[in-house]
């Protein structure tokens, strides 16, 4: 892929019925890794009690994703928040599977993610 190929990283942010989602869409890595979780911090700060991240548009997905995931789902359990994870793209789901990680995250399906319908 060449250079003026690459999306540029970019986070959407749609509130649903009774959570909010967040999608991340190009490169998920340590240059971008501190932007997402200083947004999901922010919507949690303001009162968000239910976060849905939508991976489904990233490209590139590393280690700092993982680490970021799990301190999300650490500190949701911690502060009494809910979070949900909408699996992405091959890439994104191969970290999962290649770590083990696939059943220790909270993952839902994009139906009752998109329909703010209560996932646990």
């Amino acid at each position: 892929m060449q250079q003026e190929d690459l999306k540029p990283f970019s986070i959407d942010v749609e509130p649903l019925r009774d959570a909010v989602r967040v999608c991340p869409s190009g490169e998920l890595d340590l240059a971008t890794v501190g932007i997402l979780r200083e947004q999901v911090e922010d919507l949690i700060a303001t009162g968000f009690k239910r976060l849905v991240l939508d991976l489904g548009e990233l490209t590139y997905f590393d280690s700092t994703g993982i680490h970021l995931v799990l301190g999300l789902i650490q500190s949701s359990q911690a502060d009494g928040w809910e979070l949900a994870l909408l699996d992405g793209a091959a890439p994104v789901r191969r970290v999962f599977d290649v770590t083990g990680l696939r059943d220790v995250v909270p993952f839902v399906e994009r139906r009752d993610a998109s329909s703010g319908r209560v996932w646990r």
